[in-house]
């Protein structure tokens, strides 16, 4: 059963915000209802998407003082529509059964045309599991992922679902197959590369499978992921040839939004050295126990599209550390939130969003 909590019980449990690490600051900076995926634009303002029918736009996130007021920057007849991808003069958005371009000049605090649907994904018209479409530019390449209607099921009820595709000419060409619910869809703009957070499916053996992120694009077309008869390093009959991801989650931390940091960071907020060209993903926790999977901000380092840490099969924590913590009082259901979107300011801060307060934040180093 799911538990929920309001943001005022949760505040007196734990304290108003989650923590980074030492050595960094985090401010509350908005707060948008049902806040999903980021992306920032690059003036510094914010695009926000939700578990509602709009897209969010918080002008001035990225500045010295106080940003703007959210306001709503779209409204789509579908929902939800969470997933945001920014790239040269356009806003890319994914809801729950298509996906959208809408024009943009830097500044635009409103849609200035109605949204072009480029692509249609769920074609069964089956509103059910794993709703939301995240979005990415990877290399100048548009791509989308769509989940599964299903914990573990095979065939599924369309084509498009548990996959990630490409968005070209009207259609969606599915790249990776077999993979339940890749809802972390970010690009690694260091190498241009496609990589996706998965979430893995529920009742297996305790602590299993492990969640995965893995650089979709580094394995040939179609790649298959396996779900649900493969998964971790897929040995056992019948799973030679699938694709084995590079790092891995424990199991049921549930990887919903990510983002590269730059290799060559500037602007006044750069985070230290270490930091370069690693990964930051947002986990989410788990909906069930006990116990609970704390809800998380990690750092993954990198080198290029290399873990710095190769995956030990045996251990599903040694390639990462906790950034932001805080989210979850030990074991137990009590939460002051759950991390969602994540991206990268264009002076070199981070924003992370929560999908439980509604809450967005700011954080920088002190």
């Amino acid at each position: 059963m799911r538990t929920l909590f309001t943001s005022a019980v949760a505040a007196v449990l734990l304290g108003a915000i989650p923590a980074p690490q030492s050595g960094f600051s985090i401010q509350q900076i908005a707060t948008v209802d049902g806040a999903r995926e980021l992306v920032a634009a690059p003036n510094g303002d914010l695009f926000v998407g939700t578990s509602g029918q709009d897209v969010y736009i918080i002008p001035r996130a990225d500045a010295a003082g106080a940003p703007g007021t959210p306001r709503v920057f779209a409204h789509f007849d579908d929902s939800p529509a969470a997933g945001v991808a920014f790239s040269g003069n356009a806003l890319y958005v994914g809801t729950q059964f298509s996906i959208w371009r809408i024009p943009y000049r830097s500044g635009d605090l409103r849609a200035r045309a109605a949204p072009q649907k480029l692509a249609s994904v769920r074609t069964s018209g089956i509103a059910r599991d794993h709703v939301t479409t995240s979005v990415a530019v990877a290399g100048g390449v548009l791509y989308a992922s769509v989940g599964s209607s299903c914990d573990a099921c095979r065939p599924d009820v369309d084509g498009t679902r548990a996959t990630v595709g490409r968005v070209t000419g009207g259609v969606y060409q599915v790249i990776a197959k077999n993979i339940r619910n890749a809802i972390a869809l970010t690009a690694n703009e260091n190498t241009g590369s496609l990589w996706a957070g998965v979430a893995g499916q529920d009742a297996l053996a305790a602590d299993h499978p492990y969640e995965i992120f893995d650089a979709v694009t580094s394995h040939a077309p179609v790649a298959d992921y396996g779900w649900p008869t493969c998964y971790e390093n897929h040995r056992g009959g019948g799973c030679g040839g699938v694709a084995i991801a590079r790092v891995v989650f424990p199991a049921y931390a549930t990887p919903i939004g990510a983002v590269f940091y730059p290799q060559n960071p500037g602007g006044r907020y750069a985070f230290p050295a270490r930091f370069k060209g690693g990964a930051f993903v947002t986990l989410h926790g788990s909906w069930h126990g006990p116990p609970y999977v704390a809800p998380a901000v990690v750092f993954v380092p990198m080198r290029g599209d290399s873990p710095a840490t190769p995956v030990d099969w045996n251990d599903p924590r040694k390639q990462w550390t906790q950034f932001v913590g805080g989210y979850q009082d030990g074991g137990s259901d009590r939460r002051i939130g759950r991390a969602t979107g994540v991206t990268v300011g264009p002076q070199s801060d981070l924003f992370v969003a929560d999908d439980a307060t509604g809450a967005i934040y700011r954080i920088r180093p002190k």
